[in-house]
C-alpha cells in the first residue's frame, strides 16, 4: 500500500505530502458521519481476491510487519496514523496499541539518537532516525481516554509492552524502555471526529480530558450547525472542517462552515478549511421557495429575509477548498 496522502492536514509546512501509516486496518460503523466511508468503499471493492491487502474487506485486520515502518523513513514527516481505521476499536488489542506507541517514541524528538532518555542513559543508536508527527483520529474517544491515561502508569505500561514482545510486536529493546517513556508522547496528536451536534457533546469532553500535546476536532464530513465553544476555551487546539465528496456525498451548507471558523477565530484556535466536497454553493441567492432538483438544492435560510443559498453538485475538485475567498491553512502550535 502506498503510503503517501494527499490529505491536505497532513501535508508538511513545506507544502510536501505527508504520509500514511496503518498498522490496523478495518472498522465499523459508530455515527452518521460512517454513512459514506472513503475507507469501507476502497476496501470493500477487493473483499473475495486473494492476495489483495484488503482481501478480507474492511474487517479488523493487525499488521504487524508494518509496525516498524516509520522507522525506515529517512525525512521527518506528518503522519495520519490508521487513515484506514480507527486504532482505538474494541477488536484492537491494548498491547498492540502499545507497539504502534513505541514506534511513535522512537520517531520523536525524545526517541531519536543523540537525546537522553529515561533514567540519564544515552540511547547511543548507530544511525539516525527522523522526527515524525503524527495525527490520530478517533470515534471511540472513550476507549481513547482510558488507554492514554493507563499508558501514563509505569506498572501499565511496562505490563503492555512485555506483553507485545511475548508476541513479537515489540523487542528487548522497547521492554528495556519502558520504564522510562513519557507519558505523554511530544508528536502524538490525537483527535476526535465531530461532524453533529450530538457527537460534539458525547466526544469532545472525552478528548478534553485526555493528556496530549495536541487535541483536534475533525468537523468532517460536516453535517449540521455546531457550537463548540465550549471547548475552544483550553480543550481544543486544532479544527478541522469539511464536506463530503465520493458516491452519495451530502452537502455542507456554507453558514455551516463559516460559523465554526467564527468561533475558531474568535477562541484564537487555529482552523483548517479542508474542502468544500462534492457539493458548493453557487452564488446565487434563493429568494422563493422553488423545488429542488438532481444536482443543485437549496440550503436553510441564510438571514432573516429568508434568502437561501442555492447548492451544485459540482465534484470536489471544481468546487474547492476556499472559504468566502481564500484558504484556511492554519496549524497547532504543540503544548
Amino acid at each position: 500500500m502506498s503510503t503517501t496522502t494527499k490529505i491536505e492536514w497532513t501535508r508538511g509546512d513545506d507544502g510536501a505530502a505527508g504520509a500514511s501509516w496503518n498498522p490496523v486496518t478495518g472498522c465499523s460503523e459508530v455515527s452518521e458521519g460512517c454513512a459514506h466511508c472513503y475507507a469501507k468503499t476502497f476496501a470493500e471493492r477487493w473483499r473475495g481476491v486473494p492476495g489483495h491487502p484488503f482481501e478480507q474487506g474492511f474487517d479488523i485486520r493487525l499488521w504487524p510487519d508494518r509496525l516498524g515502518l516509520p522507522l525506515r523513513w529517512r525525512k521527518p514527516r506528518r503522519v495520519f496514523l490508521n487513515s484506514m481505521s480507527d486504532l482505538w476499536h474494541d477488536a484492537v488489542p491494548d498491547e498492540f496499541i502499545a507497539a504502534v506507541w513505541t514506534t511513535m517514541f522512537w520517531t520523536s524528538p525524545d526517541g531519536r539518537p543523540g537525546h537522553w532518555v529515561g533514567a540519564g542513559r544515552h540511547r547511543g543508536r548507530p544511525s539516525a532516525m527522523p522526527a515524525h508527527t503524527y495525527q490520530i483520529l478517533t470515534k471511540r474517544p472513550g476507549r481513547m481516554r482510558s488507554w492514554v491515561c493507563r499508558w501514563g502508569d509505569r506498572d501499565q505500561r511496562v505490563a503492555w509492552i512485555e506483553a507485545a514482545a511475548e508476541r513479537g510486536w515489540c523487542n528487548q529493546e522497547d521492554v528495556r524502555e519502558a520504564p522510562w517513556l513519557p507519558a505523554v508522547l511530544p508528536n502524538a496528536w490525537l483527535g476526535v471526529s465531530a461532524e453533529t451536534q450530538r457527537w460534539a457533546r458525547v466526544r469532545l469532553p472525552l478528548l478534553a480530558e485526555t493528556p496530549a500535546v495536541v487535541r483536534l476536532a475533525s468537523c468532517e464530513p460536516l453535517l449540521g450547525a455546531l457550537d463548540i465553544r465550549p471547548w475552544l476555551d483550553g480543550g481544543l487546539d486544532w479544527v478541522i472542517a469539511g464536506g463530503e465528496s465520493g458516491p452519495g456525498a451530502r452537502p455542507m451548507y456554507p453558514q455551516w462552515a463559516q460559523s465554526v471558523r467564527d468561533q475558531c477565530i474568535a477562541a484564537d484556535v487555529p482552523f483548517f478549511f479542508k474542502q468544500w466536497g462534492a457539493w458548493a454553493p453557487s452564488g446565487y441567492l434563493v429568494i422563493r421557495d422553488r423545488p429542488e432538483r438532481g444536482s443543485v438544492l437549496v440550503c436553510d435560510p441564510v438571514d432573516d429575509a429568508g434568502h437561501r443559498v442555492e447548492m451544485r453538485r459540482v465534484g470536489k475538485k471544481a468546487a474547492g477548498r476556499e472559504l468566502d475567498g481564500r484558504t484556511w491553512n492554519q496549524f497547532p502550535e504543540p503544548r
